[in-house]
């Protein structure tokens, strides 16, 4: 079995992506857990949901739990674990993923690289570290470059400083590249 790490700028599709896989994966018999880290509450408290309008229930995982806790039938029960939102995890808690998928479960997480001032997020530097598989989805800037920025923004201008998280969408952060990002505006 192994660990896959997919990750892309905000807009990317990561969520359809970890949803259409779920499916793909339940319609074949296969049993899935579709875990998401406590913090993200855009779409409700165990709700992972797509721009594209497909959604599913999700076992809500906080910073303080193990993946043990909140799926104690491991590790035989699931065939495949898959993780939305995952660069919010914590470094223990990818470690026991890793433990998981070296038990013989497929484990296959979806998330962000970067905050919006290009710095890695505990999860997915983790991630980074240890998955087997690593692979990006792509997503464009306004510009039509790849987009590889989470902006964050306010007033129509980018945000270069604050706190890490800030849990929000497109009222909030735009996906754009990097010489879009330096200029300091959103179009």
């Amino acid at each position: 079995m192994k660990m896959y790490f997919y990750y892309g700028a905000m807009g990317a599709s990561k969520s359809a992506n970890a949803l259409m896989t779920r499916f793909n994966f339940e319609e074949k018999g296969k049993k899935v857990a579709m875990l998401k880290p406590s913090i993200d509450t855009r779409d409700g408290a165990n709700i992972i949901r797509s721009r594209a309008g497909l959604q599913a229930e999700a076992i809500l995982i906080a910073p303080d739990q193990t993946v043990r806790e909140v799926l104690p039938v491991l590790p035989a029960y699931y065939d495949n674990i898959i993780v939305d939102e995952a660069q919010f995890l914590t470094k223990a808690q990818v470690d026991e993923l890793r433990e998981i998928v070296d038990a013989g479960t497929m484990v296959m997480c979806y998330g962000l690289r970067a905050d919006f001032r290009a710095e890695l997020f505990e999860g997915s530097k983790r991630l980074f570290e240890l998955a087997d598989k690593i692979i990006e989805i792509v997503t464009m800037c306004p510009c039509g470059r790849k987009a590889t920025m989470n902006a964050r923004y306010r007033d129509g201008k980018i945000i270069y400083d604050g706190e890490q998280i800030l849990i929000g969408a497109d009222d909030q952060y735009v996906a754009m590249c990097h010489r879009c990002y330096m200029k300091g505006v959103v179009k």
